[in-house]
């Protein structure tokens, strides 16, 4: 299916583990480029991160982050290390005998000397294994956005390739008689000097000129392009640069066509059909 590259998500969900929000943004870009701002302690995420995101997308510029406000199973924990407390205590009542002075230690002077109070690191592996569920689906809510918005782009690219063809067919039908209208003009300049010219070289002359102005093959190939865009489209994976090197070759037989016309309506044709190509181009450039 067809997929546009401009695109957002958003999942958020609360547990012990504490808030989580992940947000995809992803705009068009030749390849795909991801972006990842993880929390400090959830940086070993990133190596899964990017291979979800590489499995679900084919091109893209991608910004993707997740917030973390930690909860009560990811709080650090402080203990006391109480064989090294009663050590320092035992060695404080020793220089307090030698002094001569006994006194009660505070409990928080205590506390600030070095490897009394401990923190114990949380465990991270129930959140890991959240953020990456919850990543599975805020990607999926993006390919389904990317997909809907495809859909729509598919839409606009075809209403523009059946007034592309129309254009092809109303010039076809107007080229007999843009010849014949283009001949009698001769015909009738050199009516005058007709008997100082050669016949056979005034014919020779007049069907090279006609040659010149055919376009038969312009519109040939404008209609195989159009075809082929229309089949691509109806393709499954990426098919925006197959799209984008169509669109190249649309423009380069317009060109040529409205070089060729002689004809005020074919050169105005020629013109629409330019202008519906700019347009399917730029729509080509946000598909993935």
């Amino acid at each position: 299916m067809t997929k546009s590259m401009t695109a957002f998500a958003r999942a958020s969900a609360t547990g012990d583990e504490g808030e989580l929000t992940w947000e995809l943004r992803s705009v068009n870009h030749r390849y795909l480029e991801a972006s990842v701002r993880l929390p400090e302690g959830l940086r070993t995420l990133e190596p899964a991160v990017r291979e979800r995101l590489a499995s679900g997308l084919g091109r893209g510029k991608l910004d993707c982050t997740l917030r973390h406000v930690p909860g009560p199973s990811t709080g650090c924990n402080l203990h006391i290390n109480r064989h090294y407390l009663a050590q320092l205590l035992a060695v404080g009542g020793e220089v307090a005998e030698l002094i001569g002075h006994r006194a009660q230690p505070a409990p928080f002077d205590l506390l600030r000397w070095p490897g009394v109070l401990q923190e114990q690191p949380p465990d991270w592996e129930p959140v890991i294994q959240r953020s990456l569920d919850l990543l599975d689906q805020a990607l999926a809510s993006l390919v389904a956005t990317r997909e809907r918005e495809g859909a729509r782009l598919v839409g606009l690219i075809q209403e523009r390739c059946d007034r592309l063809a129309a254009c092809v067919t109303r010039i076809r039908k107007r080229m007999p008689q843009v010849m014949a209208e283009v001949r009698e003009r001769i015909h009738d300049r050199l009516q005058e000097v007709r008997a100082e010219l050669d016949p056979n070289r005034l014919e020779q002359e007049l069907a090279l000129l006609a040659q010149r102005l055919d376009v038969d093959e312009e519109l040939d190939r404008l209609a195989a392009h159009i075809d082929e865009g229309r089949s691509v489209l109806n393709g499954s994976g990426p098919v925006g640069r197959r799209l984008d090197f169509l669109m190249q070759e649309l423009n380069r037989e317009a060109n040529t066509l409205a070089s060729k016309s002689s004809d005020l309506e074919v050169t105005r044709m020629a013109v629409e059909m330019k202008v519906l190509i700019e347009q399917m181009r730029e729509q080509v450039q946000n598909i993935e």
